[in-house]
């Protein structure tokens, strides 16, 4: 079963170009506000590292949800598309100054803070204004999970967080400066998480560090697990909406909140992996000595994920019915490594022939590149081109 697109419409455009399914878009946010309004105390705010479309970042402001940024760029851009200040929460493990300003001068809900230096510098900025800024810990919990390598974020050895056995210590210190306010813990642990037993090992830690903490008398406001949830790049048409039940079940059930604590979410790839899909032409089928290669105008500059990860898209041949064949679908780039699939079967190609890379809202656009001098992708949204 291929997805359903506006092909006539496709065939006068050009290409490459990412098209966004409004409506699954709609559909989506619609499911986590069904979960998340069972529990009055989740907040969820959207990843906007993973697609800052304005159409996009405009519907997911429309649904309420807040946003997670990792750059002043982002919190520019959240600002830009309507997201409430004090729904902005601001993360990333190098803030420089002009951004921590951003956010103080915009008066954001909370800097997730991931080291003592950085700290320190939130405190001289703000001082600097007359303002207090809310900061929230980022603590490293020490756990795996199931995913690739380069997208795990939890382990003692990654960059990101503070050491658990330094989280008493930050938090006094925080409580000691004047212009910096303690209102959280911040956890995060990687991301394309299919086994909710990872996230139970996250709150499993959770509860044993809210118990230490508060042996000690000190109350926390608010928990931020983060996101995380993956999505079936297997069967984007089969299962277009991720297990969002599931998900958050998980948290309720198993973390251990205390009486007028909030708990944050901060959900990106769930939110828009499955409603994007990179559309290109075939160029060439080309016969190789063992194998049928796809060569088509996208490549790795318009969609990096196969070549930086490995990671698997389906791929559609909109425009044919043709039996199946195995092919290479590689692109134009310069690289070796500018391939999106190995021996994937698809209805048999032709020069011409419209190519949708699906589950590609997540990850797709945003990390596009003008390498080899190539211009940028153009983002649709369906609303526009019905």
């Amino acid at each position: 079963m291929k997805g359903k697109f506006p092909l006539e419409r496709f065939a006068q455009m050009r290409t490459p170009f990412y098209y966004y399914d409004m409506e699954l878009l709609r559909a989506t946010l619609r499911a986590i506000n069904q979960e998340t309004q069972k529990y009055e105390n989740f907040c969820v705010h959207y990843a906007v590292k993973a697609n800052a479309n304005p159409k996009v970042l405009r519907s997911i402001r429309e649904a309420g949800l807040g946003a997670d940024c990792v750059s002043g760029g982002e919190i520019e851009a959240a600002i830009r598309a309507g997201f409430p200040a004090d729904k902005i929460v601001y993360a990333g493990v190098g803030k420089s100054d002009w951004e921590i300003n951003l956010g103080l001068d915009n008066d954001i809900f909370c800097f997730n803070v991931e080291s003592v230096p950085e700290l320190q510098v939130i405190n001289e900025l703000a001082a600097a204004k007359g303002k207090t800024a809310n900061v929230a810990f980022r603590i490293n919990p020490d756990v795996g999970a199931h995913t690739h390598a380069n997208i795990t974020t939890g382990l003692a050895e990654n960059k990101f967080g503070i050491a658990m056995r330094d989280m008493e210590s930050v938090i006094e210190q925080a409580q000691s400066l004047k212009n910096v306010r303690f209102v959280g813990l911040h956890f995060h642990i990687g991301s394309q998480i299919l086994d909710m037993g990872d996230f139970q090992a996250l709150c499993n830690r959770i509860n044993e560090l809210q118990d230490q903490l508060e042996s000690h008398r000190i109350i926390v406001e608010n928990i931020n697990v983060g996101g995380g949830l993956g999505i079936d790049y297997q069967h984007p048409n089969r299962v277009p909406i991720p297990d969002f039940k599931a998900y958050f079940d998980t948290y309720a059930k198993r973390l251990r909140l205390r009486p007028g604590q909030k708990l944050h979410f901060e959900l990106g790839r769930a939110v828009v992996a499955q409603c994007g899909s990179l559309i290109a032409r075939t160029l060439y089928i080309k016969e190789g000595a063992h194998k049928k290669f796809a060569i088509l105008d996208a490549g790795m500059t318009d969609l990096i994920r196969p070549a930086l990860y490995q990671a698997y898209h389906k791929i559609e041949n909109l425009s044919s019915e043709e039996p199946m064949e195995a092919y290479d679908v590689v692109g134009p780039i310069c690289e070796s490594s500018d391939v999106f699939a190995k021996q994937m079967d698809l209805n048999a190609a032709h020069r011409g022939d419209l190519m949708a890379i699906r589950s590609a809202g997540a990850y797709g656009e945003i990390m596009a590149s003008c390498y080899n001098c190539r211009p940028l992708p153009i983002g649709y949204s369906s609303d526009e081109l019905f």
